[in-house]
């Protein structure tokens, strides 16, 4: 999923725009309301680079102006771009890798189609990594199986449903891997790969925001995928969003977290399972 951005090395440079105290404060405020991410006091100049594309974007002359304009137009277009600049993608193909034998072996037991939510999507790796993984483990079964990959970031769902990716980022993965489910460019595409049509057909992309007041799904998982969202949350958001995940699992399912990210003290829905994989308390 599109997280906090990490914050650049600060450079000593004359800036285009003032950048005040009370206008990162705002910021701060602003991003925490609409899309749950806390951003540290560290954070400032990584603020001031990203929003600045924007003003220059939009022509305005100063931040004060354009944070009125969106606190004024709760529903305006431009909110989606402020998100998306306020937000970075770190994923790659199999990232904690320990967590796909787990799934694969949790899909073969299951005895059926396996549904899985993979709520930070970025840009794709994290839910075809899922897809690939059902088809290795189950076989032909896999192909009534389904991922639902959310993100609140539009622009990387978008590359994420094209499903091509340049070729070094599936540079370190298995020979037998890369010819069972890519397709290699040729021609103008020499340097990239797709994803084989069967396993895209596999995920569907939605935005979504986790702090939305509802989510338009009306469906239950065997397993969710939370992984390094958690983190950009603080404690008390953290907790109602797994309180959110309690009646979207089917019994017996599991939900996967992040390698730095720990919900036992957090909520009492769920409980250890394996290196941070849960299960639902109440269902188990």
């Amino acid at each position: 999923m599109a997280t906090a951005a990490t914050s650049a090395p600060s450079i000593s440079v004359e800036r285009q725009f003032d950048f005040r105290d009370a206008d990162f404060s705002r910021v701060r405020k602003m991003i925490h309301a609409r899309a749950g991410i806390s951003l540290g006091t560290h954070k400032r100049e990584m603020v001031y680079s990203r929003l600045a594309r924007r003003l220059r974007a939009l022509g305005r002359q100063d931040f004060g102006s354009y944070l009125d304009q969106l606190e004024n137009e709760p529903d305006a277009a431009e909110w989606e771009d402020f998100v998306n600049a306020l937000t970075t993608n770190l994923t790659a193909f199999f990232r904690e890798s320990h967590h796909f034998p787990i799934l694969a072996d949790f899909a073969q037991k299951r005895g059926g189609p396996v549904s899985v939510w993979c709520c930070a999507a970025s840009t794709g790796e994290e839910p075809y990594s899922i897809a690939m993984t059902l088809v290795e483990a189950m076989g032909p079964r896999a192909s009534a199986s389904t991922v639902l990959a959310t993100d609140i970031d539009t622009n990387v769902l978008n590359r994420a449903r094209a499903a091509v990716y340049p070729a070094e980022r599936v540079a370190k993965m298995e020979d037998e891997r890369l010819r069972r489910f890519f397709l290699k460019g040729r021609g103008a595409n020499a340097g990239q790969v797709r994803v084989r049509p069967e396993i895209a057909d596999m995920v569907r992309y939605e935005t979504l925001n986790l702090l939305a007041p509802s989510w338009a799904i009306n469906e239950k998982f065997d397993v969710i995928f939370c992984r390094n969202v958690m983190i950009y949350f603080d404690k008390p958001t953290q907790a109602k969003i797994l309180e959110r995940f309690v009646p979207l699992l089917k019994p017996g399912g599991l939900l996967f977290a992040g390698h730095s990210e720990n919900f036992t003290y957090i909520s009492r829905d769920f409980r250890l399972r394996g290196q941070t994989v849960y299960e639902c308390a109440s269902k188990a």
